[in-house]
C-alpha cells in the first residue's frame, strides 16, 4: 500500500526500520537557515536524512525568479537519489510540526512523477510528544537511482499566471497570512499585496487545534469557504516563494480535489517586476 498524502505517527513507527521507506527531515526556519540542520543533528526520527530547503529543494536565484525557484530537474533527481529515494521507494517527509516545509518535498517528488510520498501528520512535534524513538548525528542512506518523469502541467510560470489572472474560469489561491494577502504588512518581500483577482486560503486553515490536518470533509468545506466551488484542475496555488502553497496543494489532494497547480515563483517573483499589477485590500 502506497501512502500518497499523509501518514500517521503510528503507521510510520511500524515502518521506521523498513528498507522500502526513505524518511526525510525537512525542518527549516526562514529567519535561521541553519536551524533545521542543527536540530536534525541533535535529534531526528531514526534513519532520516536531511533535506535543506535552500540548498536541496530550491535552485539558484537571479533576483527576479523568486526566493525559492525550482531546481534543475537533473540536479533534483540526483538529490533524491542521494537521499535514498528510488522510483519504487515510499517516501515520508516531515518537518517541525505543520508540514509547511515537508509539503514542498511532497510536491517536488510528485512533480517528477513520484506518487508514493506522504507528509508525517503533526511532524516531529507529534512524534516526540508521543515519546517515540529518536537518533542523533548525520545518517546517510544508500544512494539509489531516481529517474524523473516530469509532469509539465503541475506547475505554471509567471507568464501563464499573468494570462490566467483575468480568466474567470481559473482561480489563483494565495496561501499567505490574511494580513500579508491584504497588503497590510509585508515582512519579507519589497511590495505588499497580492496578484489581482486571487483568493486567500491561509495554509494554517488546513490544520485543526491539535496541529494536525483536518478531516477530508472538513478540508473540503474550509477550502470551499475560501475558494468557492471551483474545479480543482483550474486552481493555481501560490504564496511568498512556492513553499506554503504546497501545503494547500497537499490539502486539496488529501481532500480528493485533484489537479491543482503550483506557481513556483509566487509573490517573490511576481512582485520583483514593478510593471506587474498589484492588488491591496486595505
Amino acid at each position: 500500500m502506497a501512502f500518497m498524502t499523509l501518514i500517521s505517527t503510528d503507521v510510520l513507527a511500524a515502518h521506521v526500520d523498513d528498507p522500502a521507506f526513505a524518511i526525510v527531515d525537512c525542518r527549516y526556519k526562514l529567519d535561521d537557515e541553519t536551524w533545521g540542520e542543527r536540530e536534525y543533528l541533535a535529534r531526528h526520527i531514526p534513519h532520516a536524512t536531511y533535506a535543506h530547503l535552500g540548498h536541496d529543494l530550491a535552485g539558484p536565484r537571479n533576483g527576479t525568479n523568486g526566493r525559492h525557484p525550482l531546481p534543475d530537474v537533473r540536479a533534483l533527481a540526483q538529490t533524491f537519489g542521494r537521499l535514498g529515494i528510488g522510483n519504487d521507494t515510499q517516501v515520508v517527509a516531515y518537518d517541525q510540526d505543520s508540514g509547511m516545509y515537508a509539503s514542498r518535498l511532497w510536491w517536488m517528488l510528485r512533480w517528477l512523477g513520484h506518487d508514493a510520498v506522504a507528509v508525517l501528520d503533526g511532524g516531529f512535534a507529534k512524534w516526540t510528544a508521543e515519546q517515540r524513538p529518536v537518533a542523533s548525528g548525520e545518517e546517510r542512506s544508500r544512494p539509489r537511482e531516481f529517474t524523473p518523469a516530469v509532469r509539465r502541467d503541475a506547475a505554471v510560470d509567471v507568464s501563464r499566471v499573468a494570462a490566467l489572472a483575468s480568466d474567470r474560469a481559473w482561480h489563483l489561491v494565495d496561501a499567505r497570512a490574511p494580513e500579508r494577502f491584504r497588503g497590510e504588512t509585508e515582512p519579507i518581500d519589497k511590495t505588499p499585496g497580492h496578484i489581482p483577482g486571487a483568493a486567500n486560503h491561509f495554509y494554517q486553515w488546513n490544520l485543526n487545534e491539535r496541529g494536525t490536518f483536518r478531516t477530508r470533509d472538513e478540508l473540503r468545506a474550509k477550502l470551499r469557504e475560501s475558494i468557492g466551488d471551483v474545479p480543482p484542475d483550474h486552481i493555481v496555488c501560490y504564496c511568498g516563494s512556492g513553499v506554503t502553497a504546497c501545503h494547500n496543494l497537499l490539502a486539496l489532494e488529501h481532500a480528493g480535489l485533484k489537479g491543482a497547480k503550483l506557481y513556483p515563483g509566487s509573490w517573490s517573483e511576481w512582485s520583483a517586476d514593478p510593471k506587474r499589477p498589484v492588488e491591496r485590500n486595505i
